[in-house]
């Protein structure tokens, strides 16, 4: 069913596109090299910089993306994987919304 969905893009609701648009761009970079499963440092340090833009723009920063990293590798496995990379999403959507409301 969940393929089916993402085969026809164009039918899918707005939260659905979303949810599989943040899996596609975990996988654009975790691609790139080694453990397909999973995150590098460097990986890491392109997707932050590509698609996060300003709100990561720290991540250029080797000591800055150390803490990020650090704080991403739960399992301090030396790399981000999926669930890593959700928590990160999550979280940025708990704090844009909290700026929403300042604002709404």
């Amino acid at each position: 069913m969940f393929l089916h969905a993402v085969n026809s893009r164009n039918t899918m609701s707005s939260l659905l596109e979303s949810i599989v648009t943040v899996i596609t761009v975990f996988h654009k970079y975790s691609e790139k090299e080694g453990d397909k499963k999973t995150l590098s440092k460097n990986e890491l340090k392109e997707l932050l910089i590509n698609e996060m833009g300003p709100i990561f723009e720290n991540a250029s920063n080797p000591a800055k993306l150390d803490k990020i990293f650090m704080a991403l590798d739960a399992d301090k496995n030396g790399t981000v994987d999926l669930n890593d990379y959700i928590i990160m999403v999550t979280s940025i959507i708990m704090l844009c919304e909290e700026t929403f409301q300042k604002y709404k």
